[in-house]
């Protein structure tokens, strides 16, 4: 830096002390130093002639109050401070505090993303990150705490010290260095995810392990898998092999991907729906399909008149229960032939009969329909399972009703005799939002389908927003569970895989945004698109 000392020449012994006075002066007050920056500290001639300078203290530096870190979703909370912040050196490392020992997988996985070395359970020091359990936050709630340059995440389960580190891993990588001060940040939906339709089109595991890894760095931990449909059966059976399709995931395949999950913190849960969507398992069993009054079979759809068909069923239902080891399980129920008829007991009396003899003389075919529903609910649950059933298998009035501990994932209005969402809610339902006029990724765009947008989800959808654009009362808003981006393959050649992965980055990113804080985001679109690329 240049200083201007005007009026009496003076030796070069008082001008350097002049100019080192200036320099401790400008440092030590918080002042730019830089061209241009406040001269004030150089004094007057008078001062620097009349005694020799006062010892001075070492030089200190000050900081602006830090920002919250920029990460995809955004934290809910940052307390600011002042300081440098923590950035990864040879000399630091993520260590495991004592007692909190079963996060050395999470450990490991951060030291290999910011390549520092992984020291496991012993002392933190200056330069490290500490991960450790504690504290009565909400599950998958966290901790981030900066200070003398070492970061310390801690959180009431691992899956939210997981998001910690997500966290710490995005703001190093968009910036190089992680803020001064506290974050605090919990999801505000506890079900967040990303659906897959494998039965349509066939997707590789490294493929899916690739989405997985995408979904945990979004803090997204819910996968869907539909692997049975009219097209395909796309997962290895031991009960039932005749009806798995030639391309399909061995069970070792399954359980390497269900491996990768659970370090991840994601839940895989599996769907095998009926009594539609059956065609694949209806090859083998022919004598199993739904025939008209005219003796025509329905596509996909299941006699569910018939005792066989519940015991295949409920057979492949144990077997794949017993694979999937997460807390649920995807029934189906949505749109089974029989009732997209003007007149199912005319066109089906074969339903008709059973429904009338095995809930009475006032039962109807969407009565033995939502006994089905039931029925293969009570099968998973013994299995320990959670129900999940499409809302258009859940039937108004009628003297049979849906179990109220299954969850309606709301996909569609569009059905015959379609209910909106709030009488779903209004019965005390939990409700998990699908809404396919925002979350629908549909290969080929048919039936009037295009491809969701990353900017239309970002600034239009919330969780509230269940059926086209207009969002359910907030009152309702607890028993909206949260959400998932589905991708379905009805025109399975219409992209490939890697266009698929392409086209829902930013669309699955805007809603790992909205249901982990659905409150409307400070950043534009432009911005939060900006950011989602620099911080991956």
């Amino acid at each position: 830096m240049r200083y201007a000392i005007r009026g009496p020449r003076v030796g070069p012994t008082l001008l350097a002390a002049a100019v080192a006075l200036a320099t401790v002066t400008a440092c030590s007050d918080g002042s730019s130093s830089g061209p241009g920056g406040p001269t004030s500290g150089a004094g007057t001639l008078s001062s620097v002639t009349s005694a020799a300078p006062e010892p001075s203290p070492t030089p200190t530096r000050t900081y602006p109050l830090s920002t919250a870190p920029l990460t995809v979703p955004a934290v809910r909370a940052h307390e600011a401070a002042r300081g440098p912040g923590w950035r990864p050196t040879p000399e630091g490392g993520v260590v495991i505090a004592r007692g909190s020992e079963g996060l050395a997988d999470e450990g490991r996985l951060l030291a290999g993303e910011l390549k520092i070395a992984y020291r496991g359970a012993v002392a933190a020091r200056a330069g490290d990150v500490e991960l450790a359990l504690g504290g009565k936050g909400a599950p998958e709630s966290y901790t981030l705490t900066t200070r003398d340059d070492r970061v310390r995440i801690t959180g009431p389960d691992q899956a939210g010290v997981f998001y910690g580190t997500r966290t710490l891993k995005q703001s190093v990588n968009g910036s190089g260095a992680m803020p001064e001060g506290v974050v605090t940040d919990a999801p505000a939906k506890p079900q967040r995810g990303l659906n897959l339709d494998i039965a349509r089109k066939f997707f590789t595991v490294e493929w899916i392990e690739a989405r997985l890894r995408e979904m945990a760095d979004l803090k997204l931990n819910q996968f869907g898998l539909h692997f049975s449909d009219d097209q395909g059966f796309r997962i290895a059976s031991d009960t039932h092999p005749e009806i798995v399709s030639a391309e399909h995931l061995t069970k070792a395949e399954v359980r390497r991907i269900l491996a990768l999950a659970q370090t991840l913190h994601i839940t895989v849960v599996p769907e095998i729906d009926s009594p539609g969507h059956l065609g694949a398992v209806l090859r083998a069993y022919p004598d199993l399909r739904l025939l008209n009054v005219q003796g025509v079979p329905r596509q996909g759809a299941i006699d569910i008149s018939k005792p066989a068909s519940a015991r295949l069923l409920d057979e492949l239902l144990r077997e794949y229960a017993d694979l999937f080891p997460g807390g649920w399980f995807h029934v189906g129920a949505d749109e089974y032939q029989a009732l997209t008829v003007r007149s199912p007991e005319t066109s089906y009396p074969q339903l008709a009969a059973a429904a009338r003899e095995k809930y009475g003389p006032q039962a109807r075919v969407q009565d033995l329909a939502e006994g089905w529903l039931n029925d293969r609910a009570a099968v998973v649950r013994g299995e320990g399972k959670v129900a999940k059933a499409w809302n258009d298998g859940f039937f108004r009035g009628g003297v049979v009703h849906a179990a109220k501990d299954i969850e309606v994932e709301y996909w569609t209005g569009k059905e015959i005799g379609a209910r909106p969402p709030t009488e779903y809610l209004a019965e005390g339902r939990k409700v998990v939002n699908l809404n396919d006029e925002f979350l629908y990724y549909v290969l080929g765009e048919p039936n009037q389908f295009t491809y969701p947008t990353g900017r239309r989800i970002y600034e239009q959808w919330t969780p509230l927003v269940l059926r086209g654009t207009t969002p359910v009362p907030a009152r309702y808003g607890p028993q909206i569970l949260g959400g998932r981006f589905a991708v379905w393959c009805d025109l399975s050649r219409s992209q490939t895989q890697a266009q698929v992965a392409d086209g829902i980055r930013m669309p699955l990113t805007a809603t790992a945004q909205k249901l982990w804080d659905e409150r409307k985001p400070t950043m534009t679109w432009e911005q939060f698109r900006t950011l989602a690329t620099n911080v991956r």
